[in-house]
């Protein structure tokens, strides 16, 4: 077997093994443990930090390369098979493959003496927390993080010729509603049906907003709301109903101003004789869009071109750990890339693969070497 063989295979391997390991977000220790290992094995300086990130670091120098990424997956099972290149499971697209491919990449590529490469496998990306993310940007101790990195990929499936540039924000607030019990054959309104008639409020402001800013076919710069939970509870001569209501915030909203107006909404909407609105906010990120003309995004052109791609760019309408890192780095170019369609996140049928992973290992491999020599 080749050397090129061989480091394509124990990259499939490692795939394979840290899919294998379920790690919904609150639960990645043994995936996190697994993957600091694999890293250390091949030369990089690898541990679990003390938010449970697996980091590896592969060189010493002051100029770095961030390879973002993050190893919580969204909760469910999919069983884990292989059929033919495609792997199936629980985080092989959204998002072990880019974090794997990250890591694979890193472990065979040597850095020059003034750079030095840095894998993180975040935890909690997929919860309103991003507690892993957040890790990084926390004050450090003298010499641990000399300032923002020099460049920054984060790891998201984008496919392996697409480079993502940006993604809307995100606000998560819960809401809980008391309101006396009617007759149901009555005119007054159940409270379920109140909870209900509050979802719609949130529903039209958003559809307001998007209209007053002239937002038509573009779902990247609308505003939209998800009903992410409700449920209900009798109480005697009282009833509750508890929502939880995320938001997609376009760069035109700001999330604190958006959470405000739909709360300030939905107040007077439920206002009444016996009738309470408490809100939480539970997260939110502002929308973050990078740009193109940097030495990053070329060099990850020029290597998509280099194996025979065309790579085209695109713009996310979920929220990522780009959403969280990007906006306290201003000089750095930060971009999304990965394997993976991410068409295939959070469903039953998600799979990888395994041409187009090592294809994008090939990418990231080459856009390293150039990074490091001036891109």
């Amino acid at each position: 077997m080749s050397p090129e063989s061989s480091r394509d295979a124990e990259a499939i391997e490692l795939l394979a093994g840290l899919v294998a390991i379920p790690s919904p977000s609150g639960r990645e220790r043994d995936a996190s443990a697994m993957l600091a290992d694999w890293m250390r094995a091949r030369g990089l300086d690898a541990s679990v930090d003390q938010a449970g990130n697996a980091v590896g670091v592969r060189g010493a120098g002051d100029r770095e390369i961030l390879l973002l990424g993050h190893i919580d997956t969204f909760p469910g099972e999919v069983p884990v098979r292989r059929e033919g290149e495609l792997l199936y499971g629980r985080g092989s697209v959204d998002a072990k493959g880019p974090l794997c491919a990250f890591a694979a990449a890193a472990a065979a590529e040597e850095v020059p003496e003034d750079w030095r490469v840095t894998v993180v496998g975040a935890v909690e990306e997929e919860a309103a927390t991003s507690r892993g993310a957040r890790h990084i940007l926390a004050p450090r101790l003298p010499g641990e993080r000399p300032g923002p990195p020099e460049y920054c990929i984060i790891g998201e499936p984008s496919r392996w010729d697409r480079v993502t540039l940006g993604y809307r924000g995100r606000l998560v607030f819960d809401l809980t509603l008391r309101a006396p019990f009617a007759h149901s054959a009555g005119a007054d309104r159940l409270p379920a049906e109140r909870g209900v008639a509050l979802w719609s409020a949130a529903e039209r402001y958003c559809a307001e907003w998007n209209a007053a800013h002239g937002v038509r076919d573009s779902v990247f710069d609308a505003l939209s709301a998800s009903l992410r939970s409700i449920v209900t509870r009798d109480e005697g001569a009282f009833g509750t109903v508890r929502m939880s209501i995320g938001v997609r915030v376009p760069l035109a909203a700001d999330p604190d101003q958006v959470q405000q107006a739909i709360v300030t909404r939905l107040r007077a909407d439920a206002a009444g004789d016996d009738v309470t609105l408490e809100a939480s906010t539970i997260g939110g990120e502002p929308a973050y869009r990078g740009g193109k003309s940097n030495p990053l995004v070329r060099t990850l052109l020029a290597e998509v071109r280099s194996l025979g791609g065309t790579p085209r760019f695109v713009v996310k309408t979920g929220t990522s750990d780009m959403n969280v890192v990007g906006p306290h780095w201003p000089r750095t170019p930060v971009v999304a890339y990965g394997p993976g369609d991410s068409a295939l996140d959070h469903t039953p049928r998600e799979h990888l693969s395994l041409v187009e992973y090592l294809r994008a290992i090939a990418v990231l491999r080459g856009a390293l070497r150039r990074l490091a020599q001036g891109g």
